[in-house]
């Protein structure tokens, strides 16, 4: 291929579009320190669910369903045929109840898409040698860990291009020829582009690739690569959120199109005859993608079927709980002894009942763990920022100590060196040296964590926060105390806390305690971004209790807080059910302690049989969980989410939603002159994170190899923080991790889509979902359910596609 022609192709719109098509429906995946639930189909929203599954199925051999012995168990049972009746009605596909039921009999032979490198490896002797597929994926997953880690002399700088550094790394590496034992290898790398457009132009003209299959082409180079891509999809993520630009999945599709274009030609000159035959063969399929795009859809259709009756099945039971009459609040106390307002987070919903059931007295509150505040910490004296909001959003403000000159320059030394310190012993290469060198010093430190349960502590946070004063600050700097007030009376109405407060309210969020788990940050809250809450509710309850902002609140806002009112900034440990208060309660507080721990012996009671520990030994056996460094099942997370409710507690307090709930208190009459703001707010944030958070455990159940990160017990971490790998090599993982999901027995979740209950006027609701394109895709293309309670007429209505209809 002449110069000329190859120029005249860089920058084809074609390609360069079906490039964009492909990168734009790759999800983002956030490393370990940050690590949140998340949606992996989540880019491809605007399209419905099952459209999305049959095109990952295709393109990625992935599983996107269970499979048939899962539906099977549960029919006839807590699956009916009633169930799937309603389920047949409600779908267009071409299905009757004897193929529904014959389905699961049955087995999956569909072809799926073939990238060239596997084409190749149909033809090659696997027992004897090792496949095209897994070299690519090692050598190109191994260049990234180096590329992007923090830990080794390869920083990923903004103006070091991914694919240049790829190339300069395939060129100095003679080992691939000689172990896939292919000479001339070698040869097809030094021959290969050297920019990213110009390998595009290329590839595309060299192996003749169509335009209007380009995009599907390019997304399965990516799938096959998906942890990386979705990490890459992270970095993009942050970058539109600070308004930059990020190109570099453009740069991984040329990556994996590279290995396409170099195996191309060397299988062409090694093997002539038979290669003819293979790229004709190859070449075909891209013909066949729209006939194969439909058998598999065809072949799914079923199992929809059944997915969708194995979600009805449980919305019936949670609507037959919410139709119940809703009990007389007589022995309700008329000014509550204590407020206690927890995250939304399933596990609050097994502390919540049990708090409350300690007296009549309590009153519980759910609201999203952030607690509405858009912030992210600068400990004082350090550059470092952590986010402690929802990853959907970008910070507003940052929370800092007030602390004296010579104390930030202390706790900033102490900050870095830490900081230093903890980032050279997590470098595989440095371990050995770095336990050498810090001596009896840092066994005393494992032996102290290992048998104490002490946790190791991460630099950040032993900032000296426990009695500090905060700072909140803008762009502008200090936010003052009408700024201040206006912020907590929007909390305030959102936490549906505007009068009637207890003597002692505290504002819980909620962490994990666990040991020697790469993945501990996914236990703590999602909303505060992979997170604690404790830097939330220090910096709320502070804000509270300042005589100046109340004064303000009052003369303001309307919202008198009575003097003998004390907020408490407190922190659910989920793993122990442990409620700690960080800041002291007032000396007047009573049986409040005695209700904490009596709530706690209670909740780590009920849980204690699905985590294996016998009822008499709960407290101590749960306690004991959290402290082993060799437990890879402490606690089981948001296993076993399935719903939603958005509605004042009265309605749901004398019900038992086992774990399996997200609540969050509204009150929509007093939405209603405001227009009913807060209704808007709860639906364009916390739904949508309780919907990734639904998809993250969803995705990883039915397909753990793809979208889950396999084995814990053969994690090794990547870079610092990037990820994990499973064992020394392959792609990055993402997801889950097998044991938060499986027992060893069973599956601890059930993949349902999330059922959203929302007690609100119908028109509020279906005003709110027209106006935000995000909520609609969710709803029309069946991504998720929105119900609403309909008090007036004692029924559940469901809202799809613009129309109300009573619930199945």
């Amino acid at each position: 291929m002449n110069s000329t022609a190859l120029k005249s192709m860089d920058n084809d719109p074609a390609v360069e579009g079906a490039v964009s098509i492909a990168g734009d429906r790759i999800a983002p995946t956030w490393p370990l320190d940050q690590l949140i639930a998340v949606n992996p189909w989540w880019e491809m929203r605007n399209e419905p669910i099952d459209e999305v599954s049959a095109r990952i199925a295709l393109l990625g051999h992935a599983d996107v369903h269970m499979q048939r012995d899962w539906f099977g168990g549960r029919f006839p049972g807590a699956i009916t045929e009633k169930h799937l009746e309603i389920a047949l009605q409600e779908s267009d596909a071409d299905q009757t109840l004897a193929s529904v039921k014959q389905w699961l009999q049955g087995n999956d032979d569909t072809s799926h898409w073939m990238n060239f490198s596997d084409a190749v490896d149909s033809g090659r002797d696997l027992a004897r040698h090792v496949s095209w597929h897994d070299e690519i994926i090692h050598q190109i997953s191994q260049f990234c860990a180096s590329f992007y880690s923090e830990w080794t002399p390869l920083p990923a700088q903004p103006d070091r291009c991914l694919y240049e550094a790829w190339l300069e790394n395939v060129r100095g590496d003679r080992g691939i020829e000689i172990m896939m034992g292919e000479r001339g290898l070698h040869a097809e790398f030094l021959a290969l582009p050297e920019d990213e457009w110009a390998l595009r132009a290329e590839a595309v003209e060299t192996l003749d690739l169509p335009q209007e299959s380009l995009a599907d082409y390019f997304h399965a180079l990516l799938l096959d690569i998906n942890g990386w891509a979705s990490w890459i999809a992270y970095r993009r993520w942050q970058a539109r959120l600070e308004n930059r630009s990020d190109d570099a999945l453009g740069q991984l599709v040329s990556i994996r199109l590279a290995w396409e274009l170099a195996l191309w030609r060397h299988h062409s000159k090694q093997q002539p005859q038979a290669a003819t035959a293979l790229q004709g063969d190859w070449k075909a399929q891209f013909s066949q993608l729209p006939e194969l795009y439909r058998a598999h859809r065809q072949q799914q259709a079923p199992a929809w079927i059944w997915q969708r009756a194995a979600e009805i099945a449980y919305q019936e039971s949670i609507q037959q709980q919410l139709m119940q009459p809703v009990p007389e609040s007589g022995s309700l106390a008329e000014r509550p002894a204590l407020q206690a307002a927890l995250c939304i987070d399933v596990r609050s919903e097994v502390y919540r009942r049990a708090l409350e059931a300690q007296s009549d007295d309590i009153q519980t509150i759910g609201f999203a763990g952030f607690f509405g505040l858009p912030i992210a910490y600068s400990p004082n004296g350090s550059n470092f920022q952590r986010p402690q909001l929802p990853g959907l959003l970008s910070p507003a403000l940052t929370a800092s100590e007030e602390i004296d000159e010579t104390t930030e320059k202390s706790f900033a030394n102490t900050f870095n060196r830490k900081a230093r310190w903890g980032a050279v012993g997590k470098a595989a290469p440095a371990a050995f040296g770095y336990v050498e060198s810090a001596g009896l010093g840092y066994a005393i430190k494992l032996l102290r964590e290992a048998f104490l349960g002490e946790a190791p502590a991460h630099p950040i946070n032993e900032a000296g926060c426990e009695h500090a004063r905060f700072v909140l600050n803008n762009e502008e700097g200090a936010l003052d105390t009408d700024a201040l007030a206006e912020l907590a009376a929007g909390i305030l109405g959102a936490l549906t806390l505007t009068d009637n407060f207890a003597p002692v309210v505290i504002l819980a969020g909620h962490g994990s305690s666990t040991r020697n788990n790469p993945h501990a940050a996914g236990l703590d809250c999602g909303a505060c971004g992979g997170q604690t809450g404790e830097i939330n509710v220090r910096v709320l309850a502070q804000v509270l209790n300042d005589s100046a902002v109340r004064a303000r609140l009052a003369e303001s806002h309307s919202i008198a807080i009575p003097a003998d009112t004390h907020f408490v900034a407190g922190l659910h440990d989920t793993t122990t059910d442990e409620l700690h208060c960080l800041t002291d309660l007032p000396t007047a507080a009573g049986n409040i302690q005695n209700w904490l721990d009596a709530a706690g012996r209670a909740a780590r009671s009920e849980r204690a049989a699905k985590l294996g520990v016998a009822s008499d030994e709960s407290d101590s056996g749960i306690i004991k969980r959290s402290r082993d460094w060799s437990q890879v099942r402490p606690e089981w997370g948001l296993a076993g989410n399935a719903c939603f409710i958005v509605a004042p507690r009265s309605r749901t307090r004398h019900l038992n939603f086992e774990g399996r709930s997200f609540l969050h208190d509204y009150q929509w009459q007093a939405d209603r002159d405001n227009g009913y703001a807060v209704l808007e707010l709860i639906m364009t944030a916390p739904m949508l994170v309780t919907h990734w958070i639904n998809m993250q455990y969803n995705t990883s159940v039915v397909d753990n190899g793809r979208y889950g990160s396999g084995n814990k017990v053969l994690h090794n971490i990547v870079g610092g923080n990037l990820g994990v790998f499973e064992g020394n090599g392959g792609d990055l993982r993402i997801g889950l991790p097998l044991q938060s999901l499986h027992d060893g027995m069973q599956w601890m979740h059930d993949p349902l889509r999330l059922s959203v209950y929302i007690d609100a006027p119908a028109e509020a609701i279906a005003d709110i979902a027209s106006r935000h394109e995000v909520v609609q895709q969710l709803l029309d293309n069946d991504w998720l359910y929105l119900f609403r309670i309909d008090d007036e007429h004692s029924e559940i209505q469901r809202l799809y596609r613009g129309q109300w209809s009573n619930a199945a």
